[in-house]
């Protein structure tokens, strides 16, 4: 089984963050520069909260935020996170349950990534090929580690 930490040594722990105060434009401009999908709202250290393209198309676009308005106007506030040793299936249930895309991974207090549940598909994926491959060795004979 995949886990978290395995999902961010392979596809690098950067963390993409904004302040509140940052403009709307600002942190989409951001965004589309880094071609990520979500970014999370920090002071300092602190998760205050995460702005996704969900939330544009949600509070900006069908509410007429406008677009020079600080982030903290439009982004979720409530921050679901996950641990560095937790599962991919724990990571896929939380991200089911809570209709989120985006989950931070905190250890020891400090966020040290973020996976969307694009890496958390990725990772499943790949481990149930690894398995069938192993079990198609197992019955067909096949023992690659001599």
């Amino acid at each position: 089984m995949v886990i978290v930490r395995q999902i961010l040594k392979s596809k690098g722990k950067q963390v993409y963050s904004v302040t509140p105060r940052t403009s709307i434009i600002d942190v989409l401009k951001y965004m589309a520069d880094k071609e990520i999908g979500a970014v999370l709202v920090m002071e300092g250290e602190k998760v205050v909260g995460i702005f996704s393209e969900r939330d544009y198309a949600r509070r900006v676009t069908l509410k007429g935020c406008a677009m020079d308005a600080p982030v903290d106007d439009a982004m979720t506030k409530a921050v679901y996170y996950i641990g560095p040793d937790q599962t991919t299936d724990e990571c896929m249930v939380q991200m089911t349950d809570k209709r989120i895309r985006h989950l931070p991974v905190v250890e020891n207090g400090k966020v040290i990534g973020v996976i969307s549940i694009g890496d958390v598909v990725k990772a499943i994926i790949s481990d149930q090929k690894s398995t069938i491959t192993g079990m198609e060795n197992y019955i067909l004979g096949r023992d690659y580690n001599q």
